[in-house]
């Protein structure tokens, strides 16, 4: 493919897009979500037909592969290894089942020559089909797929269920390889992916000769695997040639003016509060009360995303208390996920679980919140009667009606309690405004199915946030938007993420899978690389030029419904350290 020129009329999406990928080339498509990267995607598919504009091709036979954000949605789970691959192959199953049926029929013809001659002939044009779609050397190249993806010949026959996410990634990754394709399309292929499975997957995208183009937000994986980026913003193109870092210091007088502005932001905010605490006593208390109900309605405006304040609970010291804890799944060839846990969150605890692809991490949260029932041990959630907890699931965005407008999911989640009015200003803090709050969920990206997801989680204060996943599908700006949102929150939270940038940015405690083990570190994820100099050097070693790594984190002042404490908890293997403490506030540029 040498060039791609759309222009899409009547939409804010793709005004003016012009690139080209050719023989070597891996393109990275980077922007804000809903800036039309998907939709370029499904166009060069041929998926959706551009208003106007040319899609310039070198070979009028070249093939396209698509790996989609859901594409384990389109594994069939009780299918075995082997099956699911082979399933690629539908028009070559339906002439071998065309065969059979034949060979079927033959067997039943007894003293009917002339039926039989019939039948011959049918099976020789079958057979002649077959031999030129290459029918008989389909195995070889399913074991050829398996060995080039990294499983095993055994593992042909464990059913696709049995995998964790990682491989799951690697069958679908396998299932359009076999299709022999000319380009690869990739939509945000590290979603849920550890960092193994991720370096895994830079590894191998480097090391094929096809031409591919890659959505995706994880910067450290554009700035391995691309070389080449394309800039879509506001419905405009700008090709850079080069990894991501190159990109980024093309780029630096735009991001130095857009940290400036966030920077001006947050000093009118703190300059604003010590005026008001310093005069909200005496003379000026009531200019003071004045211009802090001016303040909280500028924060609430679309410039600011906070979550509900959270309810008042009870005096249970522990929000969560988990012990002797088992689970596992027989299923999955694993007789044991994790054992001998012993955790407690109490009341402002911010803590992160971390951990590799398929060590229980989500599974851990669906026995927390009661989706699961434990094979063994026992959970309690404190809080008296008072316990409100939201829980986002990995695949919160799935579960929405496609045929349902932006609008309508939100007024239906309200359950009339909201007026319209707060409504339209909630989606827009989401970034959904004017018109594209008619916009069916069918038609949205990832990004934006996953801020209506946590749109719709607003309207529901709760004292526990229970989030997995968050920000898969978001981009940086969002990111950081449910970042600043969650320093502010004023319960208590336990997210997973394989995003080390944001966890290190909203959690203060880390709780890690470690050989079926949940080992708690009281302290922030700075504090966590410094108690494992291994991993520390692995994670500093993928650091993009130009971008300050992991620091300590700094939460800003918020009070907290918390009792006095009386004891420390620990879990196996405890380190002590510093839970708020930090110096600086890096931001996630774009």
């Amino acid at each position: 493919m040498e060039k791609i020129a759309l222009t899409f009329k009547n939409q804010d999406v793709l005004k003016d897009c012009s690139w080209s990928v050719q023989t070597g080339d891996r393109v990275g498509l980077v922007g804000a979500n809903g800036g039309g990267k998907t939709t370029q995607l499904r166009v060069l598919y041929g998926e959706l037909e551009p208003d106007s504009g040319d899609i310039v091709k070198s070979s009028a036979d070249l093939r396209l592969a698509f790996l989609r954000q859901e594409f384990v949605d389109d594994l069939v789970l009780t299918r075995t290894l082997k099956e699911e691959l082979m399933s690629v192959f539908g028009e070559e199953a339906k002439v071998l089942s065309e065969i059979e049926e034949a060979e079927n029929e033959l067997s039943q013809c007894k003293d009917d020559m002339e039926k039989m001659q019939t039948i011959l002939d049918r099976m020789q044009e079958l057979q002649n089909k077959a031999d030129s779609m290459g029918v008989t050397g389909l195995d070889a190249r399913v074991e050829r797929i398996m060995n080039l993806m990294g499983f095993s010949p055994e593992e042909g026959d464990q059913l696709v269920a049995a995998f964790s996410g990682g491989w799951k990634m690697r069958i679908g990754l396998g299932k359009i390889l076999l299709t022999e394709p000319n380009i690869l399309l990739l939509d945000e292929p590290t979603n849920h992916l550890d960092l193994e499975s991720i370096e895994w997957m830079e590894s191998f995208l480097i090391n094929q000769n096809i031409p591919m183009v890659i959505v995706s937000h994880d910067r450290e994986f554009l700035d391995r695997v691309c070389t080449k980026i394309v800039d879509c913003e506001q419905g405009v193109t700008n090709t850079y040639d080069g990894n991501y870092s190159r990109f980024l210091k093309l780029k630096k007088e735009r991001m130095e003016a857009w940290q400036k502005s966030y920077d001006n932001q947050m000093k009118k905010v703190k300059a604003e509060k010590d005026w008001i605490n310093r005069f909200k006593v005496g003379a000026q208390a009531s200019q003071a009360a004045s211009r802090q109900a001016k303040l909280e309605k500028w924060m609430a405006s679309e410039e600011f995303f906070r979550f509900p304040s959270a309810p008042r609970m009870g005096n249970a010291e522990a929000v969560v208390n988990v012990k002797n804890l088992e689970h596992g799944y027989e299923m999955q060839g694993k007789e044991i996920l994790f054992k001998d846990v012993e955790f407690n969150l109490e009341k402002g605890d911010r803590v992160a679980l971390i951990g590799p692809n398929g060590c229980g991490k989500s599974t851990f949260l669906r026995l927390i919140v009661g989706k699961e029932e434990p094979r063994s041990g026992e959970i309690k959630l404190g809080g008296g009667m008072n316990l409100a907890v939201n829980y986002y699931e990995q695949n919160q965005a799935d579960v929405l009606d496609p045929e349902m407008t932006v609008l309508e999911v939100i007024k239906e989640a309200s359950d009339g309690s909201v007026e319209y009015e707060e409504i339209r200003k909630l989606l827009g803090q989401f970034l959904f405004k004017g018109d594209t709050v008619e916009k069916k969920i069918a038609m949205l990206s990832g990004g934006e199915k996953a801020r209506v997801a946590l749109c719709r989680m607003m309207l529901r204060p709760a004292n526990l946030l229970v989030l997995d996943e968050p920000t898969n599908h978001l981009d940086i700006p969002a990111k950081e938007m449910l970042e600043e949102a969650l320093k502010f929150y004023d319960g208590t939270l336990l997210v997973i993420s394989h995003d080390r940038y944001f966890v290190s940015q909203v959690a203060n405690i880390i709780a890690a899978f470690e050989d079926k083990k949940l080992v708690r570190y009281n302290g922030d994820y700075k504090h966590y690389m410094d108690q494992n100099e291994k991993w520390a050097k692995q994670v500093e070693s993928r650091y993009v030029d130009g971008l300050e790594g992991i620091q300590e984190l700094v939460l800003p002042e918020v009070e907290i419904d918390k009792p006095k404490k009386t004891k420390n908890f620990g879990g196996s293997a405890v380190t002590s350290g510093r839970k708020d403490k930090g110096v600086k506030n890096a931001k996630r540029m774009q």
